[in-house]
């Protein structure tokens, strides 16, 4: 299988970084094809703006979405974007490996959302969900944040984990993909530190990266995050009144 990791974090040599060793190692030890999408050492350019757009449908206004539409038509959308769009197709399997700061993922990978899943190409109005352009592909979060994982449960000082990574499985979903549950690293100190040449955080990697190694081998073996269909809302985009959810709510 091809996986595809996107890389959010600054440095190479960060905990983060650690991760994506492992995750190459163990996933291409099992015979899948790795590659890596590196966004910081590619500078990638995370911010939606009209000048990514040569021939503009409007010269006068800039509507993203219509321009979006239109370049992914015409085949001329900027090359960075035209490559990951490319990479995501190539992919069985897309990991982002990434550190949670301020409750959400780097504004790097943020603005790689805005930019690269672009509307009229990926999805549409009648193409999501269920329904979505990437169905039958895969998709995870592998996270890591420096308080503990008791700071992230439901009634925790941070906030419950499951809605800090609401936005982006939702996001992924939306467009087709089947959501694996996250990988979440808690507790790691020491992120702007080589961790080469830190014992203490040498010591936390080697915890942490083997319950990563651990789970990677079966990642396509696993079950995703239920999500209900697009079949399961009605036409204001409702829970319909006989979906089984709807009784637990």
């Amino acid at each position: 299988m091809n996986v595809l990791i996107v890389f959010a974090h600054p440095e190479r040599k960060s905990f983060n970084g650690g991760l994506v060793d492992v995750a190459i190692e163990s996933l291409q030890a099992v015979g899948h094809t790795v590659e890596l999408n590196d966004l910081y050492q590619e500078e990638f350019d995370p911010v939606e703006r009209a000048g990514h757009y040569r021939e503009r449908v409007d010269d006068t206004y800039f509507a993203p979405l219509s321009e979006q539409r239109a370049h992914y038509e015409r085949g001329i959308l900027t090359p960075e974007v035209q490559r990951e769009i490319s990479r995501l197709e190539w992919a069985d399997l897309v990991i982002f490996q990434f550190p949670l700061w301020w409750h959400a993922q780097p504004a790097i990978l943020k603005g790689w959302f805005d930019r690269v899943l672009v509307y009229g190409g990926l999805y549409s109005g009648s193409r999501r969900y269920n329904r979505g352009h990437f169905r039958g592909k895969k998709a995870m979060l592998s996270v890591t944040t420096g308080s503990p994982e008791q700071a992230f449960m439901p009634f925790g000082r941070a906030g419950n984990m499951v809605e800090w990574l609401w936005p982006m499985h939702s996001s992924l979903y939306y467009v087709g993909f089947d959501v694996l549950p996250p990988q979440v690293s808690y507790g790691i100190q020491g992120g702007g530190i080589r961790y080469e040449d830190e014992s203490r955080f040498r010591e936390q990697l080697e915890q942490k990266k083997t319950l990563w190694a651990e789970r990677l081998p079966g990642l396509f073996d696993e079950t995703p995050i239920p999500f209900t269909g697009w079949e399961d809302w009605d036409e204001d985009g409702m829970l319909q009144q006989t979906h089984p959810m709807r009784w637990r709510l």
